[in-house]
């Protein structure tokens, strides 16, 4: 499942638009704010989760490490715990590069 990317920047996400981003379940990113303690939405005035650029950065790479390298919910707390830094590095490393190609598959395709 890819990641979407988001065509703006923005200070504060809704849980639909980060479902959407990740094209995964509200319920999922609910229930992984419970499992992870990096993940820590605000909330706002109605009680609706707010996330920041931060919480979408934990999110992409829990979801990275759990659904598309296949580790374990104890494993990826594991892995966040002993190497969260380099993790979100490599991510975000990651999520460009696939980016880099995207344009160049659709620049090919275009020729």
């Amino acid at each position: 499942m890819p990641v979407k990317e988001r065509e703006s920047f923005k200070l504060y996400y809704s849980i639909g638009e980060v479902a959407e981003m990740l094209d995964v379940n509200a319920s999922l990113l609910r229930f992984w704010e419970k499992e992870f303690d990096i993940i820590k939405p605000q909330k706002n005035a109605k009680g609706n989760r707010i996330y920041k650029d931060q919480d979408v950065k934990n999110l992409k790479l829990i979801h990275h490490l759990v659904k598309q390298r296949g580790f374990t919910l104890d494993g990826a707390k594991k892995k966040i715990k002993d190497q969260h830094k380099a993790l979100l590095e490599k991510s975000e490393m990651i999520e460009s590069l696939n980016h880099v190609k995207d344009m160049l598959l659709e620049l090919k395709d275009s020729l």
